[in-house]
């Protein structure tokens, strides 16, 4: 990727650390989540975590997201909501309601980065996407994302700091449960997430 005449060092130096509780909140989003279920005891039930993802799903929708960015900030897998938007009409009418309700609210043409955006380019980041496939998959040029970070410390700090959690995790995701452990380590608790199934 090409990056150039990008804004000041000493700029950039100074919005690192928004952008690190900006990451921080966003990845730590599951485990506030899992907090908040545990509190009301057992396990979460299968329909009760489809419809939290339902629900971000919606809400992306209603800022103006595509399916794809949605699925992104809903951190399921496009083909899950494509799935569930086939088989689930309330759902599908749902999301066209928040559709509408997006393009009636819509930016002016020559204003089209969001916020909601620049969190799908950072989510998709965080998760291996380059600079270029998470500016597509957030509804933006790459022009026109680079333009932005050519003159936005905040948004260097945050891409570089989304890149940093990248580059920490292991390019195959393995379950915990299955990767070897040194001697005496206690098995992790949360190395995957159960939940109750429903009945059929």
């Amino acid at each position: 990727m090409f990056e150039s005449k990008r804004p000041d060092d000493e700029a950039v130096r100074a919005a690192v650390p928004r952008a690190e509780d900006v990451v921080e909140w966003l990845a730590a989003r599951d485990e506030v989540e899992r907090t908040l279920r545990a509190s009301l005891g057992g396990l979460p039930s299968e329909r009760g975590e489809r419809l939290a993802r339902m629900a971000d799903v919606l809400q992306a929708t209603a800022q103006g997201l595509g399916p794809r960015a949605a699925a992104v900030w809903a951190g399921v897998p496009e083909h899950l909501v494509q799935q569930w938007l086939t088989s689930d009409r309330k759902f599908a009418d749902a999301v066209r309601a928040a559709s509408t309700l997006a393009a009636t609210n819509a930016q002016a043409p020559d204003e089209p980065k969001t916020p909601a955006q620049i969190r799908v380019v950072v989510l998709a980041l965080c998760r291996g996407a380059t600079f270029e496939e998470a500016a597509q998959t957030a509804g933006l040029r790459t022009h026109q994302l680079r333009q932005l970070w050519r003159t936005s410390p905040i948004l260097v700090a945050l891409v570089e700091t989304a890149r940093r959690v990248r580059a920490r995790k292991p390019k195959t995701y393995v379950p915990s449960t299955y990767r070897p452990r040194r001697p005496g380590r206690a098995t992790p608790a949360n190395g995957y997430r159960l939940v109750q199934r429903d009945d059929p």
